[in-house]
């Protein structure tokens, strides 16, 4: 049977839209964190390989949840509350992926208990972890992608630039970016009725966000921007297709129009029988109008081409990665941010949860502002301005610290709102505006003024431990 368009919207529908439809009001957390090892050789992997087996005695209650082709394992599960420790893209990167709460206190007091034990474990071997975006060891990694399905189907896809040749864009040379790059991800529970409105608002803020949390400097190439990893994605192959990439700079009338989005969005891949088929991008509706696609597949150490016949069920693999992404789960990921320095690590999550209920206001503070917006700038443009180290002329940094100071307050209120005292985590924010500045450029700034970055590793991955 041909798969037509009413076929695909109402796919579309039922994985990103419907779970929408729900009364919750949860947290998920996940912190994406470099491993560094102060020798400045490459990471030890069978120092990683030792301390997940030393993480899951100490923590009995995380099972096995992931295991590569090596044997080894990637992944550990704690299923009485859904916390998860894995490795993100290599065993370069560990990644600290929160089980859903409704609090931000418990999160913040399970993360420090298992960041504490990881780093303290690693510095028995002279590694560490810190809290940057971009690893500022790369150069000394094996930058090789976890033998598994997932982290080969993806880094084949990025490693696969050199075939488009006919794409109005270039490619930047890290297809391997994805381990030493890290993010710090929150989820939030958002109703059908606030949808649209939720993407629409935050999309608009996604400049001052850039100007509170940048953290990702290409240290050792490039101390020009404060949120390299920005570029890092969309000259990949992941942003062949822009609309898969960064910002959401239309402005949706509803939810009609958020699907028409949806359905212009591409895929690169789908599961046959529990592997992974790269193919080339291509949109959605394109793909599922074709009899066969061919594409390649892992086999015994290699790739081989196998042609394939779109299912309607390959919707599941369709995987976008914008700012603001829609989840199976009925949630909204905000993905745009930088690991932060440890320390201020639950500031990324309190800031978006205390605006989650102030759309009003903050659409408000948008439509009223003049400072930074209605001044010929799209919100992505914007956010490209403002990931450079210096401020373009047009703008007044002090007016615009007003402006970051008011939305960054107006995130208070919801917090103080909530009852809960969650308002403490948005003091980083406010220290930064404060000093005009953001932890990429003090970095910046501090290895400027000849301070080491090795000091700079060791700062950014102090935890405060007093909250």
């Amino acid at each position: 049977m041909m798969i037509n368009k009413e076929m695909v919207r109402n796919q579309l529908y039922g994985e990103f839209i419907r779970p929408t439809n729900q009364n919750k009001n949860f947290i998920g957390i996940e912190i994406e964190i470099p491993i560094i090892n102060l020798d400045k050789k490459a990471v030890d992997f069978n120092v990683v390989h030792e301390i997940t087996g030393k993480f899951q005695r100490q923590f009995g209650d995380f099972k096995t949840d992931g295991v590569d082709y090596d044997g080894n394992v990637f992944s550990l599960k704690n299923h009485l509350n859904d916390d998860i420790v894995c490795y993100d893209c290599s065993y370069n990167n560990i990644e600290f992926a929160m089980g859903r709460e409704r609090d931000l206190f418990s999160i913040n007091e399970r993360f420090s208990e298992y960041y504490t034990f990881v780093k303290e474990s690693f510095e028995q071997h002279n590694h560490t972890l810190t809290g940057m975006g971009i690893n500022p060891y790369r150069k000394y990694n094996v930058n090789e992608p976890i033998p598994s399905e997932r982290y080969l189907m993806l880094y084949h896809h990025l490693k696969s630039f050199k075939n488009y040749d006919n794409v109005p864009m270039h490619f930047h040379k890290y297809p391997e970016y994805g381990m030493f790059s890290s993010a710090s991800q929150v989820q939030l529970d958002v109703t059908r009725e606030n949808l649209v409105k939720t993407i629409n608002v935050f999309s608009k803020i996604e400049p001052i966000k850039a100007l509170l949390f940048s953290n990702s400097v290409l240290y050792g190439e490039d101390n020009q921007f404060t949120c390299f990893r920005d570029a890092l994605w969309e000259y990949s192959t992941h942003g062949v297709n822009p609309h898969n990439i960064g910002v959401y700079d239309v402005e949706f009338k509803d939810l009609n129009d958020l699907q028409s989005y949806l359905e212009s969005l591409n895929i690169y891949c789908v599961m046959r029988d529990g592997a992974y088929i790269n193919f080339p991008s291509m949109n959605l509706l394109e793909y599922f109008a074709q009899d066969y696609v061919s594409g390649e597949i892992y086999c015994n150490g290699r790739y081989r081409q196998i042609d394939i016949k779109p299912c309607i069920n390959d919707i599941k693999y369709l995987r976008p990665f914008k700012f603001i992404n829609l989840t199976f789960r009925g949630t909204v990921e905000f993905r745009s941010i930088c690991t932060q320095p440890i320390r201020d690590s639950m500031c990324v999550a309190a800031f978006h949860l205390g605006l989650k209920d102030k759309l009003d206001e903050l659409e408000d503070i948008i439509t009223n502002d003049t400072v930074l917006y209605h001044r010929g700038y799209t919100a992505g443009e914007l956010r490209k301005l403002l990931i450079q180290e210096k401020l373009p002329g047009f703008i007044n940094k002090n007016d615009l610290c007003r402006l970051s100071r008011d939305i960054v307050d107006l995130s208070s209120d919801g917090l103080k709102e909530r009852n809960i005292g969650e308002e403490i985590f948005l003091k980083p924010l406010y220290d930064r505006i404060k000093k005009h500045s953001n932890p990429g450029k003090d970095l910046i700034n501090l290895t400027k003024n000849g301070i080491d970055i090795e000091k700079i590793i060791k700062d950014y991955g102090k935890l405060d431990i007093t909250i």
